[in-house]
């Protein structure tokens, strides 16, 4: 396959992760890619199936669900632009949990087969996913901590810190503004409140000063005191390793 200008994009993110040569880029540029655009509430990954494919986010954004057997759902993780969807699924036989559209989203899909015949051949483009995978883990961790030990606003607040610095290194925002992509229901689905209620914290929020909405426009105003009242550090993110 002839490369385009999206191998050149994947081959730039995984660089962020690790030094790549010349015959890592040549050896990424091989990889067939199918360009597609999805909209919200899509399915790329469905709970129990074979995975097939591994996509990258090109545009929009995309998160990982789990449902209860009553139907509840818990949003455990967001993939951002320059992110791999699925690399957790690279090596198991079936997938436990399903992925879904956020947005309206540009994404490309790689072969599942031939992506692991690439990280096999190519330790360092192995190295630079398995460094992706250890961050998304460690971003797990911290999701966990914050539904289970943390209170209502500190909750909502860690998750806006996040977004801002996740979508600044990605390139998708600066100066601490951002357009949020969540809903007050999928707010709610990651952290474990209501609507009603995400929709009290960030009045809140609002009303002492550390941020501004307009819709789902977050800009945050006084990001010391967003950080220190939402007990955020983002050593987990591992920002000097993007």
């Amino acid at each position: 396959m002839q490369a385009t200008p999206i191998h050149d994009t994947i081959i730039a993110s995984l660089a962020r992760r690790g030094t790549l040569d010349q015959d890592d880029h040549a050896a990424i540029r091989r990889l067939t890619l199918t360009q597609r655009q999805i909209e919200p509430s899509t399915y790329l990954v469905r709970e129990g199936e074979k995975p097939t494919r591994c996509a990258f986010v090109l545009s929009g954004f995309t998160y990982r669900q789990k449902l209860t057997s009553n139907g509840a759902r818990q949003i455990v993780s967001l993939q951002i632009p320059g992110e791999f969807i699925d690399l957790q699924n690279l090596w198991l036989d079936e997938s436990d949990h399903n992925v879904q559209a956020l947005t309206r989203a540009q994404i490309a899909d790689v072969d599942i087969a031939a992506l692991r015949t690439t990280v096999t051949e190519r330790p360092a483009i192995a190295a630079a996913m398995w460094l992706e995978s250890l961050i998304d883990a460690s971003i797990f961790r911290e999701w966990i901590v914050n539904i289970g030990r943390r209170d209502a606003h500190t909750r909502v607040g860690h998750l806006l810190c996040e977004f801002s610095l996740r979508l600044e290194a990605a390139g998708v925002a600066t100066t601490r503004a951002y357009n949020l992509p969540m809903t007050q229901e999928q707010l709610g689905d990651t952290v474990g409140l209501t609507p009603v209620h995400v929709n009290r914290v960030l009045k809140a929020l609002a009303q002492r000063g550390l941020i501004e909405r307009d819709r789902r426009q977050i800009r945050i105003v006084d990001w010391t005191g967003l950080r220190d009242a939402s007990d955020f550090n983002p050593r987990y993110l591992h920002l000097k390793q993007v």
